[in-house]
């Protein structure tokens, strides 16, 4: 299993008494939906490339996104210790089925969007997970746009066209497209 195979379910905060227990945050809608986990792939701090395989015993639902989980073979805090940071991933294939016209950030990548007003735009190149919000990046007329990811945009995606659709408001693509002030002053 290598790191593109895979999804990041979350990370591991912290240790949780002294029996090899350990605090995780699920960045996941519904963390009860992963109450049966069996596995769990872990990239340690200093290898984060590098995918290390994990039975898990429990997880146990906590306040929030937050989870109590406990790994086989890690029995003791002294064992559960170098483990905290590490990030938490699952195959992709272990990802949910989404409704029609919902997707994953990854399956859309290279889909050409389509604005209801302007017609075909571009390609999406990226997704930016900021604190924020997140962000489709595409390229259009050479210059990479950035749309955020929220219903009132981006309303489907079309997965046997490979097209996503969007309502872009007026004036978005102009902030790309057009110098600033600064950048013409500059220029001149």
């Amino acid at each position: 299993m290598t790191l593109d195979e895979t999804y990041q379910l979350g990370y591991l905060i912290k240790t949780h008494g002294l029996r090899g227990h350990l605090v995780a945050h699920f960045e996941v809608d519904d963390v009860s939906a992963y109450t049966k986990l069996k596995t769990v792939y872990l990239t340690l701090a200093g290898a984060p490339t590098k995918l290390v395989e994990h039975e898990i015993e429990k997880v146990q639902p906590q306040s929030g996104n937050k989870v109590l989980i406990k790994l086989r073979g890690i029995e003791r805090i002294e064992e559960a210790e170098p483990l905290r940071g590490s990030q938490l991933h699952l195959p992709l294939a272990a990802l949910p089925e989404l409704e029609d016209d919902q997707f994953y950030f990854h399956d859309v990548i290279g889909f050409t969007v389509v604005d209801e007003n302007l017609g075909t735009l571009g390609t999406v190149e990226n997704f930016y997970e900021l604190p924020q919000q997140d962000m489709l990046a595409m390229r259009y007329q050479g210059q990479e746009v950035l749309i955020p990811v929220v219903d009132e945009l981006i309303s489907h995606a079309d997965h046997a066209k490979k097209e996503i659709y969007v309502s872009l408001p007026d004036g978005l693509l102009d902030v790309y497209l057009k110098p600033s002030t600064r950048q013409q002053d500059e220029a001149e």
